[in-house]
């Protein structure tokens, strides 16, 4: 009984353990997961969706006929002597019926079914939009993982290097002014160490913002110090040239429409008439066609042409643009993979190399100082370079896959 107990407990502390808050900071996300996350919840793209369902919408309401018109007329009443009451009225039911003329019904059907693609391709922008943010975010939060290593890192040096200088002090082969110096050195390191843990901080709580978890814990991103050029997608519009021109589609459709509507309908009236307290029934038939004498539909259809024309100047202004950043887009990446490239090479391997050679030669008391220091401050440097160049290149081609509307992830873990 007592070893079922203690088994039992043994279980219950394994399952508190791993369900534990210290437990749960260790699981890692991938770009993949954050992108998932932010494009389920974010506002935007719930205002978009709802957006689509508002043209679906409008779409039937356009197909729809207008509503006929039910009318009852009582005539002759409240008078004096024999029409003091309703007894002798003539009263009157008529049903009008509206007759749309010139096709407006499939002109309006037309102008809802536009303005429902281009908000589609609104929808596919914002989506676009989300992945471009929470990439970007999730760069700047693996940059600052990267950073807080080299930071580390010199940390450690700063400390080696004021545990030797104190050993030369103590040994008679160095001025206590190293010693000094080298202590202002770990100083200096320790605030940058805990500046650069904020920034980290910092970074993953922007990303949580997008995904919905404001304590993200770490991030998996295995692709950031890979230097390969993810594949672009080959469209024939940019999706931003591709909603100017719905947008143009739309006010194409909406001058047909105007001009449609300058065409008078027809209302056709049938009904039934009853004579007083005479048992006698008649028909009423009519016909109405409004006369065109203060409003032609003149303004109407300008206005229409007008949008019309400024929203052709805005699509032709949008294709200059597209193509324009797409170009640039394309030379910032080449430019961040060639730096990138430098950074990472022979640049960084040299400084690594020499600053070996110099905490070696302060060691055995054959450099000076100032040698290790500014071996070790070219080293800093020259990896925060590395990490700055990594982050550039990773961002240009997020803005290239912007531009080109991708949604999926940039990297696949």
């Amino acid at each position: 009984m007592h070893k079922r107990v203690r088994l039992i407990t043994s279980g219950v502390l394994l399952c508190t353990t791993l369900l534990s808050p210290l437990h749960a900071e260790t699981m890692t996300f991938s770009l993949g997961d954050a992108i998932s996350r932010a494009q389920q919840r974010a506002p935007a793209i719930v205002a978009a969706e709802a957006a689509l369902r508002a043209a679906d919408a409008n779409i039937e309401v356009a197909r729809l006929r207008p509503n006929p018109t039910l009318s009852y007329e009582a005539e002759n009443v409240m008078g004096t002597g024999r029409y003091a009451d309703f007894g002798s009225s003539e009263r009157t039911i008529t049903v009008s019926v509206p007759i749309e003329l010139g096709g407006k019904r499939e002109a309006r059907r037309r102008v809802a079914e536009a303005e429902r693609g281009a908000t589609n391709l609104g929808v596919a922008t914002t989506r676009a939009d989300i992945t471009q943010r929470v990439t970007i975010a999730f760069i700047v939060a693996a940059a600052a993982e990267q950073r807080l290593d080299v930071t580390r890192s010199g940390h450690e040096l700063a400390r080696q290097a004021a545990h030797a200088a104190h050993e030369r002090v103590a040994a008679g082969k160095a001025s206590p002014i190293e010693e000094e110096r080298a202590r202002v050195m770990l100083i200096n390191a320790e605030v940058k160490l805990g500046k650069t843990e904020r920034a980290l901080k910092l970074a993953l709580a922007d990303l949580g913002r997008y995904t919905g978890d404001l304590s993200p814990g770490a991030i998996r991103a295995p692709w950031f110090g890979a230097l390969v050029e993810a594949k672009q997608p080959v469209h024939v519009l940019l999706p931003a040239t591709a909603a100017a021109e719905a947008r143009l589609g739309a006010a194409s459709a909406r001058v047909d429409a105007a001009r449609r509507d300058r065409i008078p309908d027809l209302t056709l009236v049938a009904g039934s008439r009853r004579f007083g307290d005479n048992p006698d029934r008649a028909a009423v038939l009519g016909i109405s066609i409004p006369f065109p004498l203060f409003n032609q539909g003149t303004q109407a259809l300008a206005r229409t042409q007008a949008e019309y024309e400024r929203t052709q100047a805005e699509r032709d202004a949008a294709i200059q643009d597209a193509d324009q950043a797409l170009a640039h887009a394309q030379v910032d990446v080449a430019d961040a993979l060639a730096a990138a490239e430098a950074a990472r090479g022979p640049a960084l391997a040299a400084a690594e190399e020499a600053a070996r050679i110099a905490r070696l030669g302060y060691t055995e008391g054959k450099f000076p100082q100032l040698e290790l220091i500014e071996a070790e401050r070219a080293l800093a440097e020259t990896r925060e370079a590395a990490v700055d160049a990594l982050a550039a290149f990773h961002t240009a081609q997020a803005q290239l896959a912007y531009l080109h509307g991708t949604i999926a992830p940039l990297y696949k873990d």
